[in-house]
């Protein structure tokens, strides 16, 4: 489950259920150079991390979807190389 919590047209917060997601999506932020910022904050071991993204030019959600991309090819790539070395 995503949900946006603040929308705006150079941040964006949204509350993610996993946190390995919030995590790996925060670290794959930052290799975009128009991301200012990215950061989780969880208040509560029980409650779901909000995932914060600041940008200078770029739409927070296009710097979102082109780290999902970028996730995407990694694990695409991963599936192969393992496919391999299994063969």
């Amino acid at each position: 489950m995503i949900k946006v919590i603040k929308s705006e047209k150079n941040s964006l917060q949204i509350e993610i259920d996993n946190l390995t997601l919030a995590e790996l999506l925060r670290v794959e932020l930052w290799n975009d150079e128009d991301v200012q910022n990215a950061a989780w904050q969880r208040d509560h071991p029980i409650k779901n991390p909000v995932l914060f993204i600041q940008t200078k030019s770029k739409s927070p959600k296009k710097a979102l979807i082109d780290a999902i991309s970028r996730i995407e090819k990694i694990n695409d790539s991963v599936v192969d190389e393992f496919k391999k070395s299994i063969k």
